[in-house]
């Protein structure tokens, strides 16, 4: 597999919006003086940004995730998209965060990061669902004409989310 890239998936991803951490919620509302000014006209009050709905979740810190909002657009995959999303298929929160001269992921949502890699019900970083992603035109990822380990494909998510040392490790033993 291979990746998708923006300009032909449009971020498809984004059609459900995401779950966050209480932790990473409230660190979104802490910088939306950062964030509204990258977000649409009419989506920049930050009230609106999250749905209300709270599940648990045993692989976050606090134990619980929060959903953002989502909105109808019509132009995008599906007919809706995370609230965050921009016209130009770029998240509100990575421009951001760019723009504030910090790591692109520095207010990403962690789940938003992994995607379309998930966690197994030992908290295990996978990725399920193989041939359904391939054969779904908005997937995240495409066929690839040879084979490319998935270590490598998300090097970039792996050693951001797991560090650098970490990453060698699986790199090693995928070898």
């Amino acid at each position: 597999m291979r990746r998708c890239k923006l300009h032909q998936c449009q971020a498809a991803c984004c059609l459900h919006g995401v779950w966050m951490d209480r932790a990473e919620k409230e660190t979104i509302l802490d910088h939306r003086t950062f964030i509204a000014p990258f977000l649409p006209e009419g989506q920049q009050d930050g009230t609106q940004w999250f749905d209300g709905q709270v599940e648990s979740d045993e692989f976050t810190p606090s134990g619980e995730v929060h959903h953002s909002g989502v909105v109808e657009d019509e132009k995008h995959w599906g007919g809706t998209a995370c609230v965050f999303l921009r016209s130009d298929h770029k998240c509100a929160l990575q421009a951001a965060a760019q723009a504030a001269g910090l790591h692109p992921w520095q207010w990403k949502p962690f789940y938003c990061i992994l995607h379309p890699l998930c966690l197994d019900e030992e908290g295990r970083i996978t990725l399920d669902e193989t041939e359904a992603l391939l054969d779904e035109p908005g997937s995240c990822l495409r066929p690839a004409s040879q084979a490319v380990p998935l270590v490598v494909t998300f090097e970039d998510e792996l050693r951001y989310l797991l560090g650098d040392e970490e990453y060698q490790n699986i790199l090693h033993q995928a070898g």
